[in-house]
């Protein structure tokens, strides 16, 4: 993980919108790089009428569990540190918020990259002496 982020904020979620975000994600995929996309099954992730980025292979998440699309972590830390006990007057207003807390997230790398780890799904070298 690099810490990274690309995001649109859309008035819709259907396909058109998650063509945009697909090409939006693939635009910030360093050169020579490839993401990985974690998709819950909802119904404009797994269209056919999607043309994905060769730099972006998505993984389909199982149905029904939210604790382990990042997304939802990324919108529960929104919610919590910027955008709760607010009230917005309009559209307008909602969309600016949402925005400038993705860059207040954006500019902590390290936020990013804890808000994706898991402990329990690391792989590589085991940690302290070998057994």
């Amino acid at each position: 993980m690099r810490g990274a982020g690309a995001a649109l904020a859309l008035p819709f979620a259907d396909t058109d919108a998650m063509q945009r975000h697909l090409d939006e994600i693939s635009r910030h995929v360093a050169r020579g790089a490839h993401a990985v996309l974690l998709h819950d099954r909802a119904g404009w992730h797994t269209t056919g009428n999607l043309v994905r980025p060769r730099n972006i292979t998505p993984i389909l998440l199982p149905s029904r569990s939210p604790e382990l699309n990042l997304v939802e972590q990324v919108w529960q830390y929104l919610r919590a540190n910027y955008l709760s006990n607010r009230v917005f007057e309009t559209y307008d207003g909602i969309i600016n918020a949402a925005c400038d807390a993705w860059r207040k997230l954006l500019a902590q790398p390290q936020q990013i990259t804890s808000i994706g780890t898991r402990t329990w799904a690391r792989t590589g070298q085991p940690r302290g002496p070998s057994v």
